[in-house]
């Protein structure tokens, strides 16, 4: 049987969003349905989607759910939490600035600022292994990972999802397309990995592009920004807040180190609504 969802497309610095209103329709999609979805061609098109429904837990304005491309769910996603807050605000569904938010993660706390741009507390970066999870003897600043083109450096972190950073000297011509596919899957990273490629500019500012697990490249990656921003700081490169240039638009990430809480600041668009039939 057929049923027909309204949805709104929405981006954040090009990472581009279906969001679904879990709350005031009943959405239930397999995972055939959210690669259709996702598909450019056949589908609505876009790198996730994104559920926003009633929370599970005390003290929480909503639950955040995301689907990468390929159908699979994930824990986090930094530039659908912007687009969710703008999506809640626009919608009615809540009036106060700064909302909780349930993640698989754990709770975020996204915040609309007064010129439309949105604050995302990323929480803490995690850089145990078996918190990334990331197979290492030991913690490290960095990793040597052995790929098909011979070994490579990278920083491991999570951010409520895995990343591999790895230092670029041009982003442009950096081997996204064949290095990003091989370090997702490598089997040192159990679930699969994000892979970010960082071009330092100076010490406030860098290019990043990031091959996302389950959506390939994307045109920005909100904890990729984050996770690159943190290896940076993490070895003496980067200051503590830091300009992202990605292929989308610019983020501006936030971190003082240690256990200290990222904070992410970009852009949150919403680009049309529809009505599907799945």
């Amino acid at each position: 049987m057929s049923h027909v969802y309204k949805f709104t497309k929405m981006h954040g610095a090009g990472n581009d969003f279906v969001v679904f209103d879990a709350i005031n329709q009943y959405v239930a999609l397999t995972p055939e349905q959210l690669r259709f979805v996702a598909d450019r061609h056949f589908g609505i098109g876009c790198d996730q989607i994104l559920l926003v429904e009633r929370p599970t837990l005390p003290g929480v304005d909503f639950r955040y759910r995301i689907f990468n491309a390929d159908g699979g769910e994930v824990s986090q996603c930094g530039n659908g939490a912007r687009c969710f807050v703008r999506f809640v605000h626009d919608k009615g569904l809540i009036g106060k600035p700064e909302i909780k938010v349930e993640t698989a993660s754990g709770v975020i706390v996204p915040k609309l600022e007064t010129n439309g741009q949105v604050t995302v507390d990323m929480g803490p970066p995690r850089f145990e292994p078996a918190d990334i999870p990331f197979v290492a003897d030991a913690r490290a600043t960095t990793y040597v990972l052995d790929i098909a083109d011979g070994p490579v450096e990278i920083v491991a972190l999570s951010m409520g999802n895995p990343h591999a950073v790895l230092e670029t000297c041009n982003v442009d011509t950096a081997p996204v397309a064949t290095w990003g596919p091989e370090i997702e899957h490598h089997p040192r990273f159990p679930q699969r990995v994000n892979v970010g490629f960082m071009q330092l500019l100076h010490s406030r500012a860098i290019k990043l592009r990031v091959f996302e697990r389950g959506s390939g490249e994307t045109l920005a990656c909100g904890t990729g920004a984050c996770a690159a921003v943190v290896a940076g700081i993490q070895r003496g490169l980067l200051e503590s807040t830091v300009e992202v240039q990605t292929r989308g638009g610019t983020l501006t990430i936030r971190w003082t180190g240690g256990d200290a809480h990222v904070y992410m600041t970009g852009p949150a668009v919403t680009v049309f609504e529809g009505e599907i039939e799945l």
